[in-house]
Parts: C-alpha cells; structure tokens; sequence
C-alpha cells in the first residue's frame, strides 16, 4: 500500500490525490509529533492562567470576551462541534472529505495549533480506517475557513455523527469507531478551534481540481487538433516562431502540442498547397493555442497558489515558534478562493471554444464537404445534431458556473466575522465545471473522430489516427443514428481518465 507521510514537508499535489483517491495510507513522521507536544505545553501552560486566553479559557467569535470557567471547558469544545456541524444538503464526495481531513491532519502536524497528540493519532486512525465522515454540501462561508465541513468531522472523532464506513455503507461515528478499535476523544482546551479553523476543505478541491485539468488541458489540445484537421485547417499559425512573438509560457506549450498531435497528417498534406484558397481558419481553430495557453498559465497561477497553501499552518490562535498564542486572520480563504474562481473562468472558455469547433464539424456549409451533422443519411439520420445541443447546454452552465463566488459576502457572526470569502463555494462550482468540460470534450472528440473517419482514404496524423484508435475500442464509426447518450458516456470517460491523452502520446511522446 502507498504511504504518505504529513509533517516532515509540505504535501504535494499529488500526495493529496493519492490519499483522497487511491486511499494511500497516512503516518506522521516522528519530528512532527516532538512539536505537538511541545506546542501542548504551551496551551497546558494557559489553561491555568487566570487571565483569559481566546479559546482556550474564552467563548468563540462573537463570544470571544467570555471568560470559560476551568470545570466547563471540556462542554465547551464539545458545544463548539455540535454547534458547527451544521451542514445541509447532498453529501460531499468521498475524496472532498478525505482530503479536507488529510489537510487538517498536516496542519495538526506542523505544531502550531496546540492539539494533543493523541487527538491527532485519533484523527490519523480515523482516516486511514477509511471513515469518511458525512459532510454536506452547505454550511461554509471559507471564513473562519470551513468550519461547517471541518465540524462534521471533528463530530465523528468525538464519536457522534453520521459517517460512511470503508465499503460506502451509512453507519453512526460511535459504531464506526468501535468496529475500527478506535476511542473516540474528548476535546481538551484550544482543541475544538484547531479542528475546524482551517481552509481545508477548498484547498483539497483545488489540489483535485489541478490535478484533473492537468490531463483536461492537454486533452482540450488533442481535441481541437483533430477538429482542425477534420475541418480541412492548418497548423501554419501555430509554427513556434509566430507563437513566439507573444511570449505566454502556457500559449508556446499548447501550440506545440497541437503541431505534434497534427504531425504525420495525410489529410493536412491533401490541402497544403497554393492552390488551396483558405487563407486563415475560424478563431476556434486558429486561436486554440491563445486560449488554451491562458488557460494553462491561470493553472500554473493557481499551482503556485496550492502550493504554498499546502505549506501553511491555518488556525486561529496559533501557537508561534517562540511560544506565543496569537490570534491572527490566516484562516481567510480569499487567496484560495479568487483561483477556483479564475479556474472557473478558464474552465468556462475552454469548453466554449471545443463546443464552436463542433459545431463546425456538424455544419455543411463550414465543414469542408463533410455530411451535415456527420450523418449516414442526412434528413432519415439526424447524426450527431442533438450531440452539440449537449455540449451547448454543458457550456451554457459553465458560463453560469464562471461567476466568481469569492466577490460574494455575507456578515457572520454578529458581524464579528463581518467579511467572508466564499472560497467553498468556489471549489464546490469549480468541480461540477470540471465534469462539464470533461463531457463538453468529450463530444468534441466524438464528433472530430467521425469526421476523421469520413476523410477516408486520406489518413489522419498517428496521434489523431491512435485516439479515433482507442475510441474505436468502445464506439463504433459512422453509421446510421444509434442510441447516443451512451457513446458520450464512454467518449467523456475517456477524456476524464485521461486515455486520450494517452493515446495521443503513443505516438507524440509527452504532451506539455
């Protein structure tokens, strides 16, 4: 089994994945549990002092003047829980709360939130027992990060709650815990705070979000060279010296995937020479590399963004290296919120340009002598028509999904926490945007194979030629109308996971 160790190193994105997804399994390296301890100390020190510390010896938020006598402390961050689990709505997916809760464990780990260790083994257990605690879909603002989420699952390391046990199945925390031979923990002072005070919850969906438009990005470039050599286009504008003269990193890498996905081409070569009249494409053809490269630079934006986010340890108040209890606003989610904002964006204009190429691809009067809507027997057969009302549908949502969340604000908390980030939100969007492009792709693909298809005898590039290749395994080629919501369902699966992508690079190499 995959092990993945917190509190040596800031996680990477990968790490993530492989805990949210693959299940990998999570230790804590031995350096990290000598600072929780000593951190303890700290907080154990402040407990007895009679002057009042937030939360330690304090109520929370708005509450943060009331001095909590020593007897009452432990209902106190019981009440803390039970009242912040205040979710409703559809259950978040499983990986969404494995790696929130892998998030807050790294940060427990890094000895600056005052936690016991046993807390934070109690917590290790739970994930690697795959426990997953229920979370709902609303009750984050993402300001003091997201403490509705975080709630729920400190709700079930006390033994309470709702959870979903290691084969999916609906238990109660305290059965869960008991089958696992896990005790479930009383909170101690500062410890219900560090349990929730955290951005966790966004950036674990931003940290999946890279890592799934890492392969989209590409895929969109695979996608919109087959369109381009189905529509009879040119790569001319795309040659590395024009595209050089606008010096966007992500611009160059995506006009050079296109060129090597588009190489070897016989259905290129077919129209290459002068007496060819078609002397500039469609933005959607021509201009792929512009939008998509943007899109890839807002990524690698983003990227930067996780990554430091992955080294910070958020909490409210925080236990300094040289021993200081500080409040502090860390926990604000706005740098996490503005990229799945930025995402969405990108996201959104991705999807509207795939959509455009195959709308083009259906339409007789700008398809180069293609049959309408790739139909067997246009007019009897509607082909691939209701396909593109799909993809048009899918981008007309993401154009709705593309309004930033992280402008919004609603007051807390008897306006103490008078500004919020949204920044939840933002991810919960962003994911339902990845799935639409993943599909709105998907149809691109499917249209731009059939079209390839009926360029018979020429023969496409290798690279186009592999993906139609793969595609073929699961779809059959032209023909009269067939039952299609199933073919989109395999051409997006194959785009999600990445086998198209893959399948280009059979024959490229690696895409950028």
């Amino acid at each position: 089994m995959q092990v993945v160790s917190v509190g040596r190193a800031p996680l990477g994105v990968d790490e993530v994945v492989r805990v949210a997804r693959g299940g990998a399994r999570v230790v804590l390296d031995a350096a990290a549990r000598d600072r929780v301890v000593a951190s303890r100390t700290v907080i154990d020190a402040l407990a007895v002092d009679p002057q009042p510390h937030y939360g330690v010896s304090t109520g929370f938020g708005a509450l943060a003047t009331t001095f909590i006598a020593p007897d009452e402390r432990t209902r106190l961050q019981r009440s803390l829980i039970r009242s912040h689990a205040a979710g409703t709505g559809p259950e978040v997916e499983r990986e969404v709360v494995r790696a929130l809760m892998l998030l807050r464990i790294q940060t427990l780990a890094t000895g600056r939130t005052g936690v016991r260790e046993s807390t934070l083994d109690a917590y290790l257990a739970v994930l690697n027992a795959g426990i997953t605690p229920v979370v709902h879909e609303y009750g984050s603002l993402g300001c003091s990060g997201d403490l509705a989420p975080l709630a729920h699952c400190a709700l079930v390391l006390m033994g309470e709650g709702r959870v979903r046990d290691a084969d999916g199945e609906p238990r109660e925390a305290a059965d869960a815990l008991a089958a696992a031979g896990i005790a479930p923990v009383e909170l101690a002072e500062k410890e219900g705070l560090a349990l929730v005070n955290g951005t966790d919850g966004m950036l674990g969906m931003l940290a999946l979000a890279l890592h799934d438009l890492a392969t989209l990005l590409a895929t969109a470039d695979v996608a919109a060279a087959m369109s381009t050599e189905a529509l009879l286009g040119t790569d001319a504008a795309w040659a590395a010296d024009l595209v050089a003269l606008r010096p966007q990193a992500g611009q160059q890498a995506a006009a050079a995937n296109l060129v090597a996905t588009m190489a070897g081409s016989t259905i290129r070569e077919s129209h290459r020479g002068p007496e060819h009249t078609v002397v500039q494409d469609a933005y959607s053809l021509r201009c792929a590399p512009q939008v998509h490269g943007a899109a890839r630079d807002t990524w690698s934006h983003a990227a930067q963004v996780a990554e430091r986010e992955l080294a910070a340890a958020i909490d409210n108040p925080v236990v300094t290296a040289d021993g200081r209890v500080e409040s502090n606003g860390n926990f604000h989610g706005a740098p996490v919120g503005y990229v799945l904002d930025f995402l969405a964006i990108a996201v959104a204009d991705v999807a509207s340009m795939s959509e455009r190429r195959t709308d083009r691809l259906l339409d007789p009067k700008r398809s180069h002598g293609l049959p309408a809507f790739l139909a067997d027997d246009a007019g009897v057969d509607s082909g691939l028509m209701i396909a593109q009302y799909t993809a048009a549908g899918l981008v007309s949502e993401l154009k709705r999904l593309a309004v930033p969340a992280s402008v919004d604000s609603i007051p807390s908390s008897a306006m103490q926490e008078d500004h919020v980030s949204m920044g939840w939100h933002a991810a919960r969007k962003l994911r339902r945007g990845i799935d639409a492009l993943a599909a709105v792709l998907g149809v691109e693909v499917l249209s731009a194979a059939r079209a390839l298809d009926l360029r018979a005898p020429l023969a496409p590039a290798p690279a186009t030629a592999a993906v139609v290749a793969r595609l073929r395994e699961q779809v059959a080629g032209p023909g009269p109308d067939r039952f299609l919501a199933p073919e989109i369902e395999v051409a997006t699966a194959l785009v999600r996971d990445g086998a198209v992508r893959a399948a280009a690079e059979s024959a490229t190499g690696p895409l950028h």
